[in-house]
């Protein structure tokens, strides 16, 4: 237990050096297969700490029932979608966001009349998701 009453301070000095920066990645090398839309990065193959889906559906389009030993966290940025969160089904639009709390079943699906595109954030380097089927 911390009984300090002064905070913590980081020491690491800022750099402008980029050489040991990946390279940008392009959407099209991220694309699932060459008919999806939608695109999957796994931050560890780009030295990143998070990894993410960025889903592309038409309407009726969704994911299966699953789970991740981290948490997720959805960003509606366009459409509608219902999202179902363990026992609980909501409606998320434009700007909406939800966390998918570790080890609780979960699923997606476009409910509007327009394509739905969410940003599906993976809080780990790796994508790991269990199916229910």
């Amino acid at each position: 237990m911390i009984t300090s009453s002064t905070p913590a301070e980081l020491t690491l000095a800022p750099t402008t050096d980029s050489s040991a920066a990946p390279e940008l990645v392009h959407a099209s090398d991220l694309l699932i297969s060459a008919t999806s839309r939608t695109r999957r990065f796994v931050g560890a193959e780009h030295g990143s700490g998070v990894s993410y889906f960025f889903v592309d559906y038409e309407t009726g389009q969704g994911t299966d029932l699953h789970w991740h030993p981290y948490p997720e966290t959805w960003v509606v940025l366009e459409g509608e979608a219902t999202l179902t969160i363990g026992d609980r089904q909501v409606t998320a639009g434009v700007g909406d966001t939800a966390t998918v709390p570790t080890g609780v079943w979960h699923r997606f699906t476009n409910a509007g009349e327009a394509r739905l595109k969410v940003l599906c954030i993976h809080a780990s380097p790796v994508i790991i998701q269990t199916w229910a089927d």
